[in-house]
């Protein structure tokens, strides 16, 4: 089954021109979808704003090998590792999920764009498969044991929040009907009725974008490359400096903290980050 192309199979049902058609409209609206919702909720423009105000404020012009050096970080933390998640079991969910989406949506192009009648196809029918179960279990977890945490947040696993969760059940029912569509090639009916689950919610994913949390994939990386641009520059996104409490100097600047706190403040904690929620 993982080492088998399943699109050979497909391609004596439907023309391979219509299945590389049906790609191509799924790129079409994703890109539609992303424009439409950038323009919507106005991230490019606030995006562009918030960087001209930090650029204002800056207090030292970054050069561009800095610059190029803060990009190759942001890819190798927040896009390639998803570090900015501090809770282990989130961010491992989370790559998972995306890693796995990676594999399972080049794969498929690759598939049905250069072996469509290939029943070998290389590595790329094992990658599509791995990619698939990576995306249900990455997408599960964070289902049934992240989002449905009910000690913390009381929610439901059957709880569908409309917008907020098309993004996820999408991703989670595409990658489990290709992997029973691929399980049951050969099964008549059944394997019919997996296929046309699969093409549905495939269609549903990409053509929700616009609705969906779809279209902050594009978004969050550029936030947080700009974000470290913010933190070398010293504008810090027109946020106060982090000060030492007891420091004399600082004392002396805002006289309220020896007022209020003390000469010596003592440590606030860990805040949100000392225990794990626990409201239900």
């Amino acid at each position: 089954m993982f080492s088998t192309n399943p699109f050979v199979e497909l391609s004596a049902l439907i023309p391979t021109a219509v299945m590389q058609g049906y790609i191509i409209l799924m790129a079409v609206l994703v890109f539609l979808g992303t424009v439409l919702d950038m323009l919507h909720k106005g991230s490019a423009t606030y995006f562009f704003e918030n960087s001209r105000k930090a650029s204002q404020s800056a207090k030292r012009q970054l050069g561009g090998g800095e610059k190029l050096g803060l990009a190759v970080a942001t890819v190798a933390n927040e896009v390639l590792t998803s570090a900015e998640f501090k809770s282990t079991r989130r961010r491992l969910s989370h790559l998972l999920t995306m890693w796995g989406f990676v594999f399972f949506a080049v794969s498929t192009a690759v598939l049905i764009f250069a072996h469509p009648t290939n029943p070998e196809a290389g590595i790329w029918p094992v990658l599509w498969h791995l990619g698939a179960l990576s995306l249900a279990i990455g997408g599960y977890w964070f289902w049934f044991f992240i989002r449905v945490d009910v000690s913390a947040e009381g929610v439901k696993w059957y709880n569908f929040n409309g917008r907020g969760d098309i993004f996820i059940v999408g991703l989670i029912t595409t990658a489990t009907f290709a992997l029973l569509w691929s399980g049951t090639l050969g099964g008549g009916a059944l394997n019919m009725l997996f296929l046309v689950l699969f093409i549905l919610c495939t269609t549903v994913l990409f053509g929700s974008v616009y609705w969906s949390k779809f279209a902050h994939m594009f978004f969050k990386p550029a936030a947080a490359f700009q974000k470290r641009c913010t933190r070398a520059d010293g504008s810090r996104e027109n946020l106060p400096e982090d000060f030492d409490l007891t420091d004399a100097t600082v004392q002396k600047r805002y006289p309220d903290i020896p007022t209020y706190m003390g000469t010596n403040p003592p440590n606030m904690g860990k805040g949100f980050s000392a225990e794990r929620p626990s409201h239900y």
